[in-house]
């Protein structure tokens, strides 16, 4: 067994351990150790691009978290159209990404079905649903309201990381609707009902073609992870700059949807751009801290989308050169990691008027069953703080971050509402708060998207 230390603790672990629910790091870990899923998947969907994007997505969010066990029941021997794994099969895209395929469903575990698949419909679990700009759950004993073909890309992720979000409340039994209720959004039109239809949402046409990713920890990796979800014509026609200046960490593997365990030690830059060169993109790499020293270039792109957590990094959005700025944050510690937002640039208020350029002093936890016995055990205060300055951290809550990145320019390239702001939490969907603002036509680059993403025979 590793030896435990900031570098190597499971991040949603550290959630029973700073909320006081688990007096050791190995206890944390059995909790997560006894939550486990299962996915029951229709052929047709198994078939078709949105449903795999909406598995393997599942797929790889769910074991990152859930350490039972994640399976797919009855899957059947499909080519895998979605680009989201190395595998040409659909079983074996599963099995890359941590999950197993099984002939029978695990009679203790919940249960996600995405599209006709036949369940029980007195357990547990939930219905993925999506159409349009739309995405969520809906408890298994309901109908889903619609599972559309027409929609756009990015809905059935979404969808995905709403049903994750809704069985780690129900595992973790710190929800009471959990399991009771419809979940989800839109990413046409944050904070409406995302079970009505809107007319207004149009088919996707436009993706963007030059973007600068800044951080590649949980949120540059979902950026990376939903950029591969798109119906991009030609992915060599995308231009992406990489930046980051650290390394991959054990710790990585439960935050961040393309890490894995033997990566550590690796350079984030390298391993996301040899996954996203695989999959045909193009990349250039900044292996140094972003900050007020960097300058971007006329022919650089134009568009940077942020994911880090650092105040000084976050209030130098506006003074390198970008023409337009989208970034999003995450909440910390036991009551707020499922907090997300997003600010846009420009804006009504200026980034370095947002984000003061203190630091935030760390949470005292050494109170704490879990961090008191670290310390009998030998861990010096040098180590515990480090320990307690990691804030909890899961991969879905990144992933909706993402989504709602991507959102912001996809409807400004399609004509629709631009955001300064949109924020909500993954415990309470449909409470999603977002602040509407006129901005320029989307001019930084864009390819036409496919007019159909595919549909196995």
């Amino acid at each position: 067994m590793r030896e435990i230390d900031h570098t190597t603790l499971h991040r949603t672990a550290k959630y029973f351990m700073d909320s006081g629910r688990a007096e050791s790091p190995e206890e944390a870990l059995r909790l997560l150790q006894s939550f486990g899923l299962s996915i029951a998947i229709g052929a047709e969907a198994a078939a078709s691009y949105e449903g795999q994007v909406a598995l393997l997505t599942l797929v790889n969010l769910a074991r990152r978290t859930f350490l039972a066990g994640v399976e797919v029941v009855g899957l059947p021997d499909t080519p895998r159209i979605a680009p989201l794994a190395d595998a040409t099969g659909l079983r074996e895209a599963v099995a890359e990404l941590g999950g197993c395929v099984s002939a029978t469903a695990h009679r203790q575990w919940p249960v996600a079905v995405i599209g006709d698949a036949a369940v029980p419909a007195d357990g547990v679990g939930w219905r993925l649903s999506w159409d349009g700009w739309r995405g969520g759950v809906v408890p298994l004993r309901e109908q889903a309201p619609f599972l559309s073909p027409a929609t756009m890309a990015l809905a059935p992720a979404m969808a995905a990381a709403a049903c994750t979000a809704e069985l780690f409340a129900y595992h973790a039994g710190d929800h009471p609707l959990a399991g009771k209720r419809r979940a989800g959004f839109s990413l046409w039109r944050p904070g409406s009902d995302w079970t009505r239809p809107d007319a207004d949402e149009p088919t996707l046409a436009y993706l963007p073609s030059r973007l600068w990713l800044i951080g590649l920890g949980n949120l540059g990796q979902a950026y990376s992870w939903l950029l591969a979800c798109l119906p991009y014509r030609d992915p060599s026609q995308v231009e992406l700059m990489l930046q980051d200046f650290d390394r991959m960490a054990v710790s990585n593997d439960s935050t961040s949807v393309l890490a894995r365990i033997e990566a550590a030690e690796r350079m984030k830059t390298r391993w996301v751009a040899d996954w996203l060169e695989r999959r045909g993109f193009r990349t250039a790499l900044e292996e140094r801290r972003f900050g007020p020293w960097t300058q971007r270039q006329d022919w650089e792109p134009g568009v940077g989308l942020c994911g880090v957590d650092n105040a000084l990094a976050r209030a130098s959005l506006e003074k390198v050169g970008f023409e337009l700025v989208v970034e999003s944050g995450l909440g910390g510690g036991p009551h707020g990691f499922r907090n997300f937002s997003l600010h846009s640039f420009p804006s009504s208020r200026r980034a370095e008027d947002i984000w003061s350029l203190s630091a935030a002093a760390a949470p005292d936890l050494s109170d704490l069953p879990a961090y008191a016995g670290l310390r009998k055990r030998g861990m010096d205060q040098c180590g515990l703080g480090q320990l307690a300055s990691r804030t909890v951290g899961v991969p879905f809550v990144g992933l909706i971050a993402g989504g709602f990145v991507f959102a912001e320019l996809l409807r400004r390239l399609h004509g629709g509402q631009a955001y300064q702001v949109v924020a909500g939490s993954a415990a309470s969907l449909g409470d999603i708060e977002a602040s509407p603002f006129d901005s320029d036509p989307y001019g930084f680059g864009y390819v036409e998207a496919k007019d159909s993403i595919g549909k196995l025979a």
